[in-house]
């Protein structure tokens, strides 16, 4: 049995509805689905009355419900008090940072801080953008970092958690290009002869907002899925040996651009997407001091 199911199950108990849930938890509906269904198969039970609406538990679920709440609290606390152990650790600031932001954004993000924030401590931690804000939901990280779009926002309770914004950039198609320099595949394509994509995974966060873009566009574009990935630097790789057009953020492509080793697939496709930073507020003792301080000459850089 693993926590997130209990977690899950929390949150159904309390939206009352699969789709909220899955939303709040930043995962499919199918997927939320089958892990409530793996959670009723440990049980040995039926959780959940799916014969009414808004969801309902049984009573064997509302039993589960009540311990689920104490098991996760004391989870909670249990690893609080164990981080607390470790003096150094108290210096150290975890960020939570999806791949392509790990690879491209934040090195040099925080290079640009010295002069603000002086040395800091850091741990990064590289995971998908769902499992990046499951790190800050669940208290495993001090910081998260993610990207953020109007269509695509992440589900966090503006009660519980602050943001800055941290800068702008800008999705676009990228192909190898050809011997004379010019795009070796060049949208829309056509039906007769659809262009290799290089696409993320279904479910991927950039994949949806790619998905977003092609819609909007209003323009036909013909494109043939021949590879796929949850990684925008796997897709990279790829378009770099020529297999495809890959919609990749402008800080992984920028040094390939200025090598002339990628160029813009045209179409006329892009779309921006915002940089931003999260936190849990600070409540009591349980404010983090070295995360307190690097959050203050944050914003204090920021407004100036």
């Amino acid at each position: 049995m693993e926590t997130k199911w209990l977690e899950d199950f929390v949150s159904l108990a309390e939206t009352r509805s699969f789709s909220r849930s899955a939303q709040v938890r930043h995962v499919t509906q199918p997927a939320f689905s089958r892990r409530i269904q793996s959670l009723e198969a440990w049980a040995g039970t039926d959780l959940v009355d799916r014969s009414s609406y808004p969801t309902r538990l049984t009573p064997a679920g509302q039993t589960l419900y009540e311990q689920a709440l104490d098991i996760l609290q004391a989870l909670q606390s249990t690893r609080t008090m164990l981080r607390s152990h470790t003096a150094a650790a108290q210096d150290v600031i975890e960020f939570a940072v999806p791949h392509t932001l790990a690879f491209t954004f934040f090195p040099a993000w925080l290079s640009g801080l010295r002069e603000a924030c002086g040395p800091v401590k850091t741990r990064l931690i590289a995971l998908n953008v769902h499992d990046a804000v499951l790190r800050m939901v669940e208290g495993s990280c001090d910081l998260l970092i993610a990207y953020h779009h109007a269509s695509q926002p992440i589900q966090l309770d503006t009660d519980r958690y602050e943001m800055l914004p941290l800068g702008r950039e800008t999705l676009a198609p990228y192909v190898k290009p050809n011997a004379d320099g010019e795009p070796l595949f060049r949208l829309p394509g056509s039906a007769s002869q659809p262009l290799p994509y290089l696409a993320y995974a279904p479910g991927a966060y950039m994949g949806r907002v790619v998905e977003l873009l092609l819609k909007q566009s209003g323009a036909a574009t013909w494109l043939d899925r021949v590879y796929e990935t949850d990684m925008a630097e796997g897709l990279k790789a790829m378009a770099l040996e020529g297999h495809g057009v890959a919609f990749l953020p402008s800080s992984a492509v920028r040094k390939e651009l200025r090598g002339h080793k990628l160029v813009p697939a045209g179409g006329g496709l892009e779309m921006a997407l915002d940089i931003r930073i999260y936190r849990e507020r600070p409540v009591g003792s349980k404010s983090k001091r070295a995360v307190d301080r690097f959050w203050d000459d944050l914003a204090r850089q920021l407004a100036g």
